[in-house]
């Protein structure tokens, strides 16, 4: 399937040859809902932590003796009824929220919301993007100028840049931008593609996009 390449300055250059396999995926919901619970769920800080009654600190020596003051009976003062207490049935950090997820699926799930971008036209290729200056005003000011040159960037409000390599000016340049992310296209995933709403990616990370997700093949038609 043939796509169409821009420049920096918002014209089309040429013609890119790009993969069925992984462009024009038959887009299934279900397999991308998957993949995103999965990622969210491995991507979850356990942080809320309590104590139990044998964890909290002293509490040894009994409150009073057992009979004859009048008073309820009790063996500690770290007692869950008691305040400064351990705590019953509480949150614990040993949790474990954690979902595996085959490599297969998750590269099909990424196959699909690629697949669907190119479906809606969000998602446009340019030769080379990089940012020389790696200044924020920069980047924005670029963005906004395809967003005026190129039909289908018109309605975007969150973009992803993807790119082939490491850029530091790039990545700097996008860091203030709330509406702007950069990516390499070895960290592309589907959270951040169902996040934004445009995609630009280099020519080059097209390429690398292509020998780097291997696990997506084409199913064969068969016929009844």
């Amino acid at each position: 399937m043939k796509f169409p390449v821009y420049n920096a300055k918002g014209e089309q250059v040429k013609d890119l040859e790009l993969s069925k396999r992984l462009f024009g995926a038959t887009v299934k919901p279900e397999v991308i809902h998957q993949v995103v619970i999965a990622q969210e769920a491995n991507s979850r800080q356990v942080l809320a932590h309590t104590k139990t009654r044998a964890e909290v600190r002293g509490g040894g020596k009994k409150p009073w003796r057992q009979k004859g003051t009048g008073r309820a009976r009790h063996g500690s003062t770290r007692s869950p009824i008691w305040v400064g207490g351990g705590i019953t049935f509480g949150p614990r950090s040993e949790r474990n929220f954690s979902l595996k997820v085959n490599k297969k699926q998750k590269q099909l799930a990424l196959a699909m919301c690629l697949s669907d971008k190119v479906a809606s036209k969000a998602l446009v290729v340019f030769d080379v993007i990089s940012i020389e200056s790696g200044k924020t005003k920069d980047l924005n000011s670029w963005v906004k100028s395809m967003k005026s040159k190129i039909e289908s960037l018109k309605n975007g409000k969150k973009f992803l840049l993807v790119t082939d390599a490491k850029n530091a000016s790039l990545f700097n340049a996008s860091k203030n931008l709330k509406n702007v992310t950069t990516i390499g296209y070895n960290s592309l995933n589907c959270v951040d593609l169902l996040k934004y709403d445009t995609v630009l990616v280099s020519e080059k990370a097209t390429v690398a996009i292509e020998k780097h997700f291997k696990k997506v093949n084409e199913k064969k038609e068969t016929k009844g």
